[in-house]
């Protein structure tokens, strides 16, 4: 059986090595695989598609929609490897791999800070790039129509021209535990994510903070709603708009979200009731309400010494993004208020859901400190004296992950090779469902009602 020459990948790629090891392969390989640009970034960078197999049907898998999350890029080079070595993922399936490196190089290029380690949450926050919403290639929040960034104007041509059974967008949690999204059921998947994930000791989120309002498919794999109109707040928290994850639908095309996280928490796989969660969400909700002030006083003092700019820009349009949904957070996790409107109940909260609202409160307030950070030591000078403020916090919040959430750090091998393998479930899954041409209108695939998120 062929091997593939190429080394292990036991940190995360760059842009530069993603292409590089790409074309390696290619070169040892050229009848089985092809690499070609499918588009080309905001600052000129080439979005490169590896094609393995001539098979007629296709499966899609895009790499780094969050230019944070690196870890599909070491994903889908390892399944280029897995399928060229077994002729039964394209031969006998008769299908095609189509594998995007990676939909945000310009992001992913930002991040280049902490890529290669030393792998430590102070290092990974003082460095974190994600761009603000409306600036991420995956969301249609005007629609497809509309739709500017050419990197999502190249991911929704490819989607249009492959027609896939199967889309996969692969994703990283930063600290907390495994989980899918589907746009359509896959029955057996739940399963088959649990089995991966004992094996490779990952702890599955029984109740990710990303679905809280989502049905649930079985343990640690959600229902994706339909997209609905709403304000840019619940977009930002809910992914409450339109997306490239839906767009290929009329093709029947059944989209997986893969989370795989870099630091795991073992107390989002505990889906027992929890004792007192009334205290548990009072805790969390007053403390990112806490955090949020605490920034926010940063931000007034350090705005003003800023220069204007692109740069500037850029850093500031997530920053006032986190800002503007935290409070709102707050509000709907805090016991003590009431919902007027009733439209916005929680669910039924287990210590797992409780853990993950811990975790993301802590996130928002971690990652607008970091990139206020970054703000700072960009321009070379603190003449707002910010500097020694937001690096205490960052090590306190940090140590808070560290000890108060039990967060440790899950090698970059062992991240790949869970997310290769639920890729590799969803492809057998969604394979059977899927025979060979286009499944275009095909009663019952995805069907049913728009339903906003919160109400189902």
């Amino acid at each position: 059986m062929w091997r593939c020459a190429l080394p292990p990948l036991l940190r995360y790629p760059t842009v530069d090595e993603l292409g590089a090891r790409a074309a390696a392969l290619v070169a040892r390989r050229p009848r089985d695989a092809r690499l070609r640009r499918v588009g080309t970034s905001r600052a000129g960078t080439p979005l490169w598609l590896l094609s393995v197999g001539h098979g007629s049907r296709q499966a899609l898998v895009v790499a780094g929609p969050h230019a944070n999350e690196p870890v599909g890029g070491a994903t889908v080079l390892r399944l280029a490897e897995r399928v060229l070595a077994d002729p039964r993922l394209h031969e006998g399936a008769d299908a095609t791999w189509n594998l995007l490196l990676c939909l945000d190089p310009d992001g992913l290029r930002r991040n280049e800070g902490w890529l290669h380690g030393p792998y430590a949450l102070g290092g990974y926050f003082r460095h974190f790039f994600r761009p603000g919403f409306l600036e991420q290639p995956e969301w249609l929040p005007d629609g497809a129509d509309a739709a500017t960034l050419p990197e999502t104007r190249a991911l929704l041509d490819l989607q249009d021209e492959l027609r896939p059974f199967l889309q996969c967008s692969l994703h990283g949690v930063d600290v907390g535990g495994g989980f899918v999204e589907l746009t359509h059921d896959l029955p057996g998947l739940a399963q088959r994510v649990a089995h991966t994930a004992a094996r490779l000791g990952i702890p599955r989120e029984l109740g990710p903070y990303d679905t809280l309002y989502w049905p649930e498919l079985g343990p640690a794999v959600y229902r994706i709603p339909r997209p609905r109109r709403g304000d840019l707040a619940a977009a930002i928290t809910e992914a409450a708009v339109e997306s490239t994850w839906f767009h290929p639908h009329r093709h029947g095309t059944v989209t997986a979200v893969v989370e795989a996280p870099m630091w795991g928490v073992p107390a989002v796989e505990d889906g027992a009731p929890h004792a007192d969660e009334e205290t548990v969400l009072r805790m969390v909700s007053h403390t990112l309400r806490h955090d949020t002030g605490v920034l926010e006083r940063l931000l007034a003092r350090l705005r003003p010494h800023l220069p204007a700019g692109p740069e500037t820009a850029r850093l500031f349009a997530p920053v006032d993004d986190y800002l503007l949904v935290c409070p709102g957070l707050a509000d709907t996790w805090d016991p003590d208020l009431e919902d007027p409107g009733g439209e916005r109940p929680l669910p039924p909260l287990s210590t797992a859901h409780l853990a993950a609202l811990r975790i993301a409160g802590r996130r928002l307030a971690l990652r607008t400190a970091g990139l206020l950070h970054q703000l700072v030591t960009g321009a070379g000078r603190d003449p707002a004296r910010v500097l020694p403020e937001l690096d205490r916090l960052l090590d306190e919040w940090c140590e808070d992950y560290r000890d108060g959430c039990g967060a440790r750090w899950i090698p970059v091998a062992r991240q790949v090779e869970y997310q290769s393998r639920v890729v590799l479930a969803a492809f057998e899954l969604a394979a059977r469902y899927a025979p060979a041409g286009s499944r275009s209108g095909e009663s019952g695939w995805n069907a049913g009602a728009a339903v906003p998120m919160h109400r189902e």
